[in-house]
């Protein structure tokens, strides 16, 4: 889109002058000869950039600056002056301006430094576009994602959490597991008790037991004191066992108990205590494989797979790669106190066409490690682990015997990119690093010249 310009200097060959040389680099321009009209202006039209002379009659420059910071806080201000002291030069660029150019001025640095100014409101405003995108797509738990088969499983999700139905989550690992079992927890009518979690493949059988079962005061050996278990303390609550499949088969039957009579037993007692706890589990694995191969209970299976919500890889969502990847590019970069606010075209290409084998997850390791990598305010793909770099420039694969133009490159790439997430142009502009406006130009352009974009 074509930026838009305000000038303001009351010596008129100077204001035509600037005008006409901003009006060949392909601007927009607005002239105005005072404060005053400028100020008018401000109050009429939208600005990228302004600038303005310092010393004026009436209202003066900083006056501009004010008005323009009062109402169009996105634009940069950028003072002119022929009357240049140290003094001035600090007090404009404490109130907030861009540049501070004294006359006489090189017109190459004028255009400089306004294509800068332009480039900052650019991508201030790209940002701003991305986060309320982010918003529009991330839920109180924090799952992003503007995939079609997500949004209907989140539905589903939504639908069953207030049945206190015990869930079985399956997908790969880092495909999010945990999230969606928060999800549930925080959709259902126990959002206000305990949400508990414990992976059962990190414990041996013994502490597994102990920890989810608790014991009695001098029950073995160090228990010096009672200790409630997991399932207990979860009562009126959600506790998650990720990679229940891990289980021994005597965790699988006590846990089978716990389900079955919604009562547990803590080590060393003979004594019964009620639990009303829903219990949501998730495996990485085949579940239906491990039942017929005698590694999982059928019996405990059942009771667990009353609703089954299945998580696609990233590879099958791709559309969501770039909302994930800016979500966790501000997380890291607030996290880190980083400037950093973009990713290359290059970096989102090389994140289209990588396979993603840990999923979400590996995505976001990826984004964290570009954000501490990164020098400046853009992730490069030098900034990437060198396996994924290796997997840029893949797939623009040349037609026939010949290579490419650089034309039909774009387009092959952009189609494909369409193609990626389901013809969304705004999230395919996204991941070309253009805006929509662009994106659709050309598309038109290849419209009227009778191919499809």
């Amino acid at each position: 889109m074509q930026a838009h310009l305000l000038i303001v200097d009351d010596e008129e060959i100077a204001l035509r002058n600037l005008q006409h040389v901003m009006e060949k680099e392909g601007y927009r321009v607005t002239a105005c000869q005072s404060g005053a009209e400028a100020m008018d202006c401000l109050e009429r039209m939208r600005f990228d950039v302004v600038l303005t002379d310092l010393r004026m009659e009436g209202a003066d420059g900083m006056d501009v600056l004010k008005r323009s910071r009062q109402l169009q806080p996105d634009a940069e201000v950028i003072f002119i002056t022929g009357y240049a002291t140290a003094e001035s030069a600090v007090q404009a660029l404490k109130h907030g301006a861009f540049y501070y150019l004294a006359k006489p001025f090189r017109l190459d640095e004028v255009r400089k430094v306004v294509a800068e100014a332009v480039e900052k409101v650019r991508l201030r405003r790209e940002n701003q576009l991305l986060r309320r995108e982010i918003a529009r797509y991330r839920d109180d738990v924090g799952i992003v994602t503007q995939d079609p088969a997500m949004q209907r499983l989140l539905e589903i999700a939504r639908q069953i959490a207030p049945t206190d139905c015990n869930v079985l989550i399956t997908g790969a690992s880092g495909t999010g597991k945990e999230l969606l079992a928060r999800y549930v927890h925080q959709y259902s009518n126990r959002r206000d008790g305990p949400y508990t979690a414990i992976n059962c493949g990190a414990f041996t059988e013994e502490l597994l037991a102990n920890e989810l079962f608790g014991h009695e005061k001098g029950a073995f050996t160090g228990a010096t004191a009672l200790k409630k278990g997991l399932i207990e303390v979860s009562t009126g609550g959600t506790l998650f066992l990720d990679e229940v499949t891990e289980m021994t088969p005597s965790m699988q039957v006590k846990l089978l108990r716990v389900l079955q009579e919604k009562e547990v037993l803590r080590l060393g007692s003979t004594r019964p205590v009620p639990c009303d706890v829903r219990v949501l589990a998730a495996t990485n694995r085949d579940v239906e494989e491990a039942v017929s191969s005698g590694r999982f209970r059928e019996d405990l299976y059942f009771r667990l797979n009353v609703v089954n919500l299945h998580l696609p890889s990233l590879a099958e969502r791709r559309g969501d790669i770039p909302l994930l990847a800016h979500h966790f590019l501000a997380k890291y970069a607030r996290r880190m106190n980083k400037a950093v606010s973009r990713l290359s075209a290059e970096v989102m290409a090389t994140l289209m066409e990588y396979g993603f084998p840990g999923n979400v997850r590996e995505l976001e390791n990826l984004i964290e490690r570009g954000v501490a990598m990164a020098t400046d305010d853009t992730i490069e793909v030098i900034h990437l682990p060198e396996h994924v770099q290796k997997r840029a420039g893949r797939g623009l694969v040349p037609p026939g015997n010949r290579l490419p133009t650089l034309a039909e490159q774009e387009r092959a790439y952009i189609q494909r990119v369409l193609k990626e997430v389901n013809g969304n142009q705004t999230a395919a502009a996204q991941i070309l690093g253009i805006n929509r406006a662009s994106l659709w130009r050309k598309l038109k352009a290849w419209q009227s010249e009778g191919r499809d974009g």
